[in-house]
């Protein structure tokens, strides 16, 4: 049975989230709300969590997980970057975004993509996901809830804790989030390449977005 924490969206109260990291240092599975759909997260280094945060949410190694990260400052010592690449960071942080760079030796190699040594990496402009990275004192793996088999992301709470209790070890309740999921975009190549339009504008990173 998870542990359900009703916080204020804007102001979250500090003794419930540091009862929720305390869950996240313990190795467990945490739903979160963020600015773009509620996220699984999981703690950085425990590879046992990651694994289960995978099976929940019904995909393999192939696919990006993320590090949600406080700021361009914690990001640094996860991914290569360089000026032009941090320019454009700094244009869509805290943002809806996810953005693919190079992966450091810091990275874990189970968190990183298989063949390509990229990770996904975005800083959220959310009070309660913020908080709570506070409070871990590091960032945290993360992706976005989507249902096995289904296609939107969650975003209402009590769904979440009904569908998931037997699975997630808590779920931080800040009401309802949008519905969408993040902009991914790749900064690994020449060019900036989007690779999923979500909530997130890429015209605030000056990428053209073509019209059906």
């Amino acid at each position: 049975m998870s542990q359900y924490f009703e916080v204020h969206p804007d102001n979250p109260q500090p003794r419930l989230l540091k009862q929720a990291a305390q869950i996240l240092h313990g190795g467990g599975v945490v739903a979160i709300p963020t600015d773009s759909s509620y996220a699984l997260v999981c703690h950085l280094d425990d590879k046992a969590a990651a694994e289960a945060l995978r099976r929940i949410r019904g995909v393999d190694d192939k696919h990006h997980l993320t590090l949600l990260c406080r700021d361009l400052s914690e990001l640094a010592s996860y991914a290569r970057v360089d000026n032009r690449q941090y320019r454009l960071l700094k244009l869509g942080t805290p943002g809806p975004f996810t953005f693919i760079l190079e992966a450091t030796k810091e990275v874990p190699r189970r968190l990183s993509h298989p063949s390509r040594r990229t990770i996904g990496l975005r800083v959220p402009d959310h009070a309660v996901t913020q908080a709570l990275l506070e409070q871990m004192g590091q960032p945290l793996i993360a992706t976005t809830l989507i249902a096995p088999g289904e296609h939107e992301p969650m975003n209402d709470p009590h769904e979440i804790r009904e569908r998931f209790q037997k699975l997630l070890q808590a779920v931080v309740d800040a009401g309802a989030c949008p519905m969408q999921p993040t902009t991914v975009v790749d900064l690994t190549g020449a060019e900036p390449t989007l690779v999923r339009q979500g909530r997130g504008e890429p015209q605030v990173l000056g990428l053209a977005v073509e019209s059906e």
